[in-house]
């Protein structure tokens, strides 16, 4: 479900980056958020009945969808200017950026092999971003933006798995989104050509269903047993990259895209061991 559902999401947001330059960043958010709120309701009404719109922690739930926006819209804006399968793999800097958060924030602790993978992540990123004072692409910008946004989102997560069930988070997290999106769309409302109609039912679609089947599968297993298979969804982006818009990584991007997911699959069975060994009963 994981790998289904993430190469969903590398469709998805391919699609994303082709309306991007039909229509606005916050409408293609807005279309995203609202029909996946519309698919979901129904669902979620027989699933938990009427107490399944009254969700836990409604504060930190709308916090979680806000996030949601602004980090949607970041990545529209950001992918104009970025090949595709760089912006997928600058976003996988979320991962390492969620571990700087537990250790800020959650009051987690991380080993020094936690550490050697962040790094070594994050040099992967660096290497993908390619930054140069004289010339600084604000697409990437905008992207590592995104993960900043998505990592926050993700720690939120945490804290809502213990009293909220994942699809009604789901769910409140895509009605919170749309609701704070329809407030920004009067300025910045674009005509939609008549062609853009059919790819914004496509994108509806596939970013509810990337988004079902990914609930269920973090509901079914831990996150730190499934982190090593989310890199797949780099795979993807290379290939709909090329499929879409008929470019590939260069030498260089190879290079960081290898070390950010050998420092994140790194860091996440170094996470699963440490639980792994606070589970363990003690002699």
């Amino acid at each position: 479900m994981v790998i289904i559902g993430l190469s969903i999401a590398a469709f998805s947001g391919a699609i994303m980056k082709l309306l991007g330059d039909q229509i606005s960043a916050y409408q293609v958010s807005w279309f995203r958020f609202t029909g996946m709120t519309i698919i979901l309701l129904p669902y979620l009404i027989w699933r938990y009945g009427l107490a399944g719109l009254k969700p836990a922690r409604p504060l930190v739930q709308l916090i979680r969808g806000l996030t949601m926006a602004g980090g949607t819209t970041a990545f529209v804006i950001g992918v104009k200017t970025v090949d595709y399968a760089d912006a997928i793999a600058i976003l996988y800097a979320y991962p390492f950026l969620l571990v700087i958060i537990a250790v800020l924030f959650l009051g987690e602790q991380a080993n020094w092999s936690i550490w050697i993978g962040v790094i070594g992540g994050f040099i992967g990123v660096l290497l993908v971003m390619r930054p140069e004072f004289g010339e600084i692409n604000s697409g990437n910008l905008y992207i590592f933006a995104c993960a900043v946004v998505v990592s926050i989102q993700m720690a939120l997560n945490r804290k809502l798995s213990i009293v909220s069930p994942p699809l009604v988070t789901a769910f409140t997290g895509a009605l919170c989104a749309s609701l704070a999106l329809t407030l920004l769309l009067p300025g910045s409302w674009e005509p939609i050509p008549d062609d853009a109609w059919w790819t914004i039912g496509v994108l509806v679609v596939s970013g509810a269903v990337n988004q079902t089947l990914l609930v269920y599968a973090f509901a079914h297993a831990d996150a730190s047993t499934l982190a090593p298979f989310t890199y797949f969804e780099i795979v993807s982006a290379v290939i709909f990259g090329y499929l879409f818009f008929g470019t590939l990584p260069t030498l260089i991007s190879w290079a960081g895209i290898f070390l950010i997911t050998v420092g994140g699959i790194y860091v996440a069975r170094a996470l699963h061991v440490r639980n792994i060994s606070r589970r363990a009963p003690k002699i």
